[in-house]
């Protein structure tokens, strides 16, 4: 019977079924960073358990790491005992730690792929949410809680109900100056942020067929936020190319079994999915979020929307974030004000991300009273840019260039917004108070739009700071 990637993977991970109508899930690699993991390592102590399989975990430090002085012992007391905390449990247990002196620390979700640790057709789990970003290689990839992280340390399995696969297609193409980012900020607004509840999404089509790998991982990333459990592109050539020689993926001959396993994982032909969802490229416009959750999001040549003309379960959300963003409503998002620019994170922090911005900033400057940060996913991704002179560059228009980590994605370091300054950035979430300040307010949006956000000192369409707009016409 033919099957979905999803179905293939979940049968051949399951265990057995629980009492409750579960699945104990077998998880094939198992991500840990400094926050999630130290009370989870606590509960095993306290059950007398070992770590059933270290060899299936990998550690690095990316939260609460700070980005700038990365002296040891850190000044942030906290940060500096939860790495330390890391450190000891992952040498008690034989666990694989990437830390800071290995050359290879940076956002678990970064890592994992350039490490060659994340490889299609397996199961992938972390305490973290934006663990889907995986399935862009063809895993089924969950985030998951520290409780889950503790079964998984004793057992490496967990229990979970099984998803339904709703199917996303993107055909046609994609016009100048929109990128993945707002492709999945438009399947999230059209789709909203409950949309995906019960399902994995599979991600498709056209556009799908010719993204990189970093850019279906920076789609696969926000999954979550369109409240999908795990999101997915089927392997290909693609995938394969970018796996190939990295230091954890498969050699010799052992290569060549390994992606004739990875073409067979693929959805069938003839599956048949338990619903589908068409886009057309051309109709994605550059988009960004005005609200509180990234499903309330508007194209750059929008109007911020007005509490009366909300459907009516809207209405009461739209007034909150309107009340907490401080904008008008009716009035253009573009031309909204600026304090603070971030560009990083594990949705937007890979080498493709600053290379592309390099391409449109050489020559610019960031505008006055604008702080402006860039921050590299990972120390791999950070000695590519500087390879490339990216990091000089960055700095000549006047970014802070910092090191590896989180950094004002979830604001755990001492990268945080003062106050209610907004924030454009390629980040994932702009919940209330998520960058660090209990009222600061951030704005979503690609890299290139912080890019131009930056320049100008306020929200900006990047096709006309960047002059993208005569091929948009052409």
């Amino acid at each position: 019977m033919a099957k979905t990637l999803f179905e293939k993977v979940w049968d051949a991970h399951a265990v057995r079924e629980l009492s409750n109508g579960q699945t104990q899930l077998f998880i094939g690699t198992h991500l840990i960073h400094e926050v999630t993991s130290p009370q989870a390592f606590g509960m095993v102590r306290d059950l007398g358990l070992k770590v059933a399989y270290p060899h299936r975990t990998f550690a690095t430090v990316d939260h609460i790491v700070p980005t700038d002085q990365r002296t040891e012992p850190f000044a942030d007391e906290l940060a500096d005992a939860m790495i330390k905390e890391l450190k000891r449990n992952c040498a008690e247990f034989g666990i694989t730690y990437f830390d800071i002196a290995s050359g290879r620390q940076g956002i678990v979700h970064i890592v994992g792929p350039e490490q060659g640790i994340t490889q299609p057709g397996t199961t992938i789990a972390c305490g973290d949410s934006h663990t889907s970003t995986h399935g862009a290689f063809g895993a089924v990839a969950f985030g998951i809680g520290t409780t889950q992280i503790r079964d998984l340390l004793a057992t490496q399995t967990m229990a979970m109900s099984k998803l339904k696969v709703r199917r996303i297609n993107v055909d046609g193409h994609l016009l100048p100056g929109v990128y993945a980012k707002d492709v999945i900020l438009h399947i999230i607004r059209t789709l909203g942020v409950n949309g995906g509840t019960g399902f994995a999404y599979e991600y498709g089509g056209e556009v799908f067929d010719r993204f990189t790998m970093e850019e279906r991982m920076t789609v696969c990333n926000m999954s979550i936020e369109g409240g999908a459990r795990a999101g997915y592109v089927n392997p290909d050539e693609t995938t394969f190319e970018y796996l190939q020689g990295r230091p954890y993926a498969p050699k010799g001959a052992d290569w060549d079994r390994a992606v004739e396993r990875w073409r067979a994982v693929a959805s069938d032909p003839d599956c048949v999915y338990d619903d589908a969802v068409n886009f057309r490229g051309e109709d994605i416009p550059p988009t960004v979020t005005w609200g509180i959750n990234p499903g309330q999001g508007i194209s750059i040549e929008e109007d911020i929307p007005a509490v009366e003309t909300a459907p009516e379960a809207e209405k009461a959300g739209v007034a909150e974030a309107l009340e907490y963003m401080k904008l008008e409503p009716g009035a253009p998002i573009k031309g909204t004000k600026i304090d603070v620019a971030f560009l990083g994170s594990c949705t937007n922090g890979r080498l493709t991300d600053f290379v592309e911005v390099a391409k449109y900033l050489k020559g610019r400057k960031v505008a006055e009273g604008v702080k402006a940060i860039a921050v590299p996913g990972s120390q791999g991704v950070g000695v590519l840019c500087k390879e490339l002179g990216l990091d000089v560059l960055f700095r000549d228009a006047g970014f802070e260039w910092r090191d590896a980590g989180c950094s004002m994605c979830l604001a755990m370091n001492p990268d945080k917004l003062v106050g209610d300054q907004l924030c454009a950035s390629s980040s994932n979430r702009n919940f209330k108070g998520r960058q660090g300040s209990p009222t600061g307010r951030t704005i979503l949006m690609s890299p290139l739009m912080v890019a131009a956000a930056a320049v100008e000192g306020r929200v900006s369409d990047a096709r006309e700071t960047f002059g993208l707009r005569e091929l948009v016409e052409a």
